[in-house]
């Protein structure tokens, strides 16, 4: 198992893609296993590629490529800038407000960081905020999009441990607003630190204010449409993504931005999102297959049971491991390879699925955001024309103490996250 995860943690370093590593290793291992592996691989493939759940992945991906492409994520930005301008920290509030919103709507991390990010690197020169402080509330922000419902994480992990997504949507919906107001203490000690302080060096009259409500209202419609129509019986977690796309498109149409052009750029975004996640998905849960086929999994599941410790160290444990996977690997490997053997461990210990589920994704979120591989890192720092990646983790390292925080915040008040399912 040792030789195992160095081999795959020094080829996830090394900058080979995730998904052909995960591949390469799954049949490294399948050499040791009497089962048919390649029929294994194309009933994995198919299995994978046509779950239903899973359908809802192309279509929040869909979702904020419309949003992104129509202008709506930018006017919404620009809404949250004057509204938020007067704290200290000014635009860095509107990064992690605009980020909680879109996240709303597009159940992705990385779409979060990357369409923010478009929007708000001109505002960090134009006011001269610091710099890392600046890039750490974007990668941070986006981290976000994985948390609050409708997230494509919770998805996984419903589809994995085969829970309730409805009941982890309404999970998430506490600590994910904890979280926002976290970011947003952590951003105004920050500014006052560094003295960025100044706002966005403008005065918004209330006329103003009122008047930009409406560039607010497209995400939050979206967000009522999806989780309404879970909640009220109308659709499942994946038809919902469908009634989210179609809502996006109408406010699209109405606003006079659908063209060609426009849908070309949706259309190609979409795929090549989706490609990259469901490679990554597809190889994973061959790489889990493999993994049970040849007893790893029931070594990891003994290791673990050896520790013979209470279930508070337990799950300090299982923290601490995954804090370290997501130094090298991608959140969705992470979900994939893991859950299947933690999940188990978590709930035979006497935890909630559900609080878990929360749990796990703020896990992700720290993933997200840690180098080597944090992939916000490298989104946030794709968009600039200077500087290092260094920049932005170092940026993004405080917010990652917070969610480390929050997280021990739920494990000794659990409820904060079991009261809302309670209720469904």
């Amino acid at each position: 198992m040792t030789i195992f995860l160095s081999i795959l943690a020094g080829l996830l370093i090394a900058g080979l893609p995730v998904a052909a590593v995960i591949l390469l290793c799954a049949l490294a291992i399948s050499g040791q296993s009497p089962l048919p592996v390649v029929r294994a691989l194309g009933n994995l493939t198919w299995s994978t590629s046509t779950s239903f759940l899973l359908v809802s992945v192309p279509l929040y991906v869909m979702l904020g490529q419309i949003l992104l492409e129509s202008g709506v994520a930018g006017r919404m930005y620009e809404a949250i800038r004057k509204w938020l301008h007067w704290l200290p920290g000014g635009v860095m509030h509107a990064n992690i407000g605009a980020s909680a919103l879109f996240a709303a709507t597009s159940g992705s991390s990385t779409a979060t960081a990357a369409t923010i990010g478009i929007v708000a690197l001109p505002q960090m020169e134009k006011h001269n905020y610091h710099e890392r402080t600046f890039l750490g509330t974007l990668a941070a922000g986006g981290t976000l999009g994985i948390l609050i419902p409708p997230s494509l994480a919770l998805i996984l992990y419903g589809a994995l441990t085969n829970t309730s997504i409805p009941k982890l949507y309404a999970a998430a919906l506490v600590p994910a607003a904890l979280l926002v107001a976290m970011f947003m203490v952590l951003t105004v000690l920050s500014s006052l630190i560094f003295r960025s302080k100044e706002g966005d060096g403008g005065v918004h009259s209330l006329g103003e204010l009122v008047r930009c409500v409406p560039d607010l209202l497209p995400p939050i419609l979206i967000f009522a449409i999806i989780v309404g129509t879970i909640y009220s019986g109308v659709a499942t977690a994946t038809e919902s993504a469908a009634f989210g796309v179609l809502a996006a498109f109408l406010i699209a149409l109405a606003r006079g931005r659908v063209s060609a052009r426009m849908l070309g750029r949706v259309f190609e975004g979409t795929m090549v999102t989706t490609s990259m996640i469901m490679l990554i998905v597809i190889a994973s849960f061959f790489l889990n297959w493999t993994m049970n086929a040849v007893g790893l999994a029931r070594e990891i599941n003994g290791l673990i049971e050896q520790l013979d410790v209470d279930p508070v160290t337990l799950m300090g444990f299982i923290v601490l491991f995954y804090l370290v996977l997501g130094l090298f690997m991608e959140s969705i490997s992470i979900t994939v390879m893991t859950l299947p053997i933690i999940a188990p461990i978590v709930v035979s210990a006497g935890f909630d699925p559900i609080w878990f589920g929360v749990v796990f994704v703020i896990l992700l979120e720290c993933a997200l955001i840690t180098p080597p591989v944090g992939m916000n890192l490298f989104v946030v720092q794709g968009l600039r024309a200077k500087g290092t990646v260094l920049d932005v983790a170092v940026g993004a390292l405080p917010f990652v103490l917070v969610m480390i925080a929050l997280i021990g915040v739920l494990i000794l008040f659990p409820q904060i996250a079991l009261y809302l399912p309670s209720l469904a």
